[in-house]
């Protein structure tokens, strides 16, 4: 029989005894990111404030803002600077949409009515609207949620139909070439004014038309998008104005005040020098005399003896053996008469009808009479005692 002798093992790639060892961490690194991925799509922050462009909550104006995104190039600004430079770049055929502009100083609104841009004011300051539309002003509001009719000549309104444009109403003065638009008792909720320089400011009493919550109401949707059609739409929404250089409490305080601290913190810290010195160590004193525990027993039976105070004497031996001898029988320490008789009574063997008088006496009480009957009622109270154990 012819045995082949085995031939020589061929080793294993390097390549592979890698990726073995390696393929689970791997694994465990792919599934971490891809969790760390799905988990952070939800996570998006959107900015937040009323008729914020960007905000999808209820007072928000992220749906406007995506509306005339889709026809218009929109651009955002959060200061007077800002919207400048982008009215400048964006050319003649340019809507500024001016908001919350009581956060404005009155030079940054004289800049931007410079700009002789065509421009719509959302329920604009009165000093705004002078700035903006000089011979306008407010003269009424507008209360309830029910839709206005455009009722005007103004075709970018009578296209849009019924809004809900209810709120500030504004006129314009004789000589101003105004049309006003959805009128309501005192006014008009929509008025646009032509200015000298050949541009126009729309007026707005309300935001509500912005707002994601109510610009899908009536023709609210509509009316904004015509009345802000143009090629380019600044959105100026001023952030809130930063204190600047504000005084710290310590320069709030009187110079003289800070002063007079000087001398205060001086004797502070001498009376902490004094008071703080160090005695040296304690020493240990013996008591100048020894007291003893019964001591104050004995001198309250004194007191007893000489004013005669048997009635107390007698209230304080039958106190103290109840308190005793009322936990021993199993009772409350508010138990009644009656159930710490018969307890005793059954306990010792003694007649209830002698225990009674003995603990609770119902008349003048006779071990009360002399020393001899109250020394009496204490013997028979220690028989009870021994009786009890």
């Amino acid at each position: 029989m012819t045995t082949t002798a085995p031939g020589p093992v061929t080793p294993r790639p390097a390549a592979g005894r890698l990726w073995r060892a390696s393929r689970l961490p791997i694994a465990v690194i792919t599934v971490l990111v891809v969790a760390a991925v799905l988990l952070s799509l939800g996570e998006e922050q959107f900015p937040s404030g009323y008729l914020e462009p960007g905000s999808p909550e209820p007072h928000g104006s992220r749906a406007l803002a995506q509306l005339l995104d889709e026809d218009s190039d929109v651009s955002v600004a959060r200061t007077s600077d800002a919207a400048v430079r982008a009215v400048e770049r964006s050319g003649d055929d340019t809507v500024l949409l001016l908001m919350l502009d009581h956060r404005l100083l009155p030079e940054e609104l004289d800049a931007l009515a410079e700009l002789e841009a065509d421009t719509f004011l959302v329920q604009p300051s009165l000093r705004s609207l002078t700035t903006f539309a000089p011979g306008a002003d407010v003269t009424g509001r507008a209360h309830g949620d029910a839709n206005l009719a455009p009722d005007c000549a103004l075709p970018d309104a009578t296209l849009a139909g019924d809004a809900g444009v209810t709120g500030e109403l504004y006129s314009a003065e004789s000589g101003v070439e105004a049309l006003g638009c959805y009128p309501s008792e005192g006014g008009f909720s929509v008025l646009q004014v032509a200015r000298p320089d050949g541009s126009t400011t729309t007026v707005l009493g309300t935001g509500a038309p912005l707002t994601n919550r109510d610009i899908d109401s009536a023709g609210n949707a509509a009316l904004m998008l015509n009345l802000v059609d143009a090629e380019h739409v600044v959105w100026l929404r001023p952030d809130p104005p930063q204190e600047v250089g504000a005084p710290s409490l310590w320069e709030l305080v009187p110079a003289g005040l800070r002063w007079s601290l000087v001398p205060l913190a001086l004797a502070l810290l001498l009376f902490a020098l004094w008071r703080g010195r160090r005695m040296g160590a304690l020493v240990p004193e013996a008591l100048p005399v020894v007291v003893r525990a019964a001591e104050t027993t004995e001198g309250r039976a004194g007191l007893y003896q000489s004013r005669q105070a048997r009635d107390r004497a007698v209230a304080a031996l039958r106190g103290g053996f109840l308190e005793r001898s009322v936990p021993r029988l199993g009772l409350h320490a508010e138990a009644g008469p009656d159930a710490v008789v018969a307890a005793v009574a059954e306990r010792s063997g003694a007649d209830p009808q002698s225990v009674g008088p003995l603990l609770y006496p119902a008349g003048p009480d006779p071990y009360t009479a002399d020393d001899s009957a109250m020394l009496r009622l204490a013997e028979e109270l220690d028989r009870l005692s021994e009786a009890l154990r």
